[in-house]
């Protein structure tokens, strides 16, 4: 599983110009999904990314975590990280999961963030989105579960 994650002001996806999930401070989550992952992938990566020290204190350092701010998440689906561009000019999907898999762990990451009392927002799986955000840094990382 791969996250490319956004520290962010503010940030929304909308689906056919309808506004389908919107945050505040938090992080903007794409989440990316293989043919090997597994639901402990998506634990593993969540983890990460709750406790990850990317928001400033007082003294501007980087000490809290998204739960440190009472942050939210907006996580949107995106096949396009599993894209292998080293041969050819079209990009290869071969390695990111079938849609039935993909969408499972999408909705099991986006789950146990909930029962972890994590505010989440979502984009559409499967559905053309645009996401528009503040990146606050920037601060743009990218995570993965293997």
């Amino acid at each position: 599983m791969k996250a490319v994650i956004q520290r962010v002001k503010e940030s929304a996806v909308s689906v056919e110009g309808r506004m389908v999930g919107r945050i505040g401070r938090g992080i903007l989550v794409l989440l990316g999904v293989s043919r090997d992952d597994t639901p402990r992938d998506a634990e593993y990566l969540l983890d990460k990314i709750r406790y990850l020290r990317i928001f400033e204190d007082e003294a501007g350092k980087m000490n809290r975590s998204l739960l440190d701010i009472s942050g939210a998440l907006l996580v949107v689906s995106q096949f396009t990280l599993y894209g292998d561009c080293r041969k050819g000019r079209r990009p290869s999907f071969a390695q990111a999961a079938p849609p039935e898999k993909a969408e499972a762990l999408y909705d099991h990451f986006i789950s146990t963030a909930h029962a972890h009392g994590i505010p989440v927002e979502t984009g559409r799986f499967r559905a053309m989105m645009d996401v528009s955000l503040v990146n606050d840094g920037p601060m743009t990382l990218i995570l993965e579960s293997r």
